[in-house]
């Protein structure tokens, strides 16, 4: 089960790829987030529990259209491609 306060905040800082709000980008490397860095330490992190991942990102991607929304109301993002980036890699095996 991950720490109290989000599944990455219990890890080494040079680990915690963590989302910079409102614009969703990492923390440590600028790519947006869940960057490659964070995919992986969520997969080993939820390794037992890949529904609890999915459900997990599925609450950050609300978040983050939120965010993101509100950030640039006019640039509306695109659902397709917020889905892909926070849920659909979860169910593939990793890379």
């Amino acid at each position: 089960m991950p720490p109290a306060g989000g599944p990455l905040t219990g890890l080494h800082p040079v680990h915690q790829h963590l989302p910079r709000r409102p614009t969703w980008l990492c923390r440590i490397c600028a790519a947006t987030w869940p960057c490659a860095s964070a995919r992986m330490l969520l997969r080993v992190q939820y390794e037992a529990d890949r529904v609890g991942l999915s459900v997990y990102l599925a609450s950050q991607l609300f978040e983050a259209t939120a965010d993101l929304l509100t950030l640039n109301p006019d640039a509306v993002p695109d659902p397709r491609e917020l889905f892909d980036r926070f849920v659909v890699w979860t169910a593939r095996p990793p890379e």
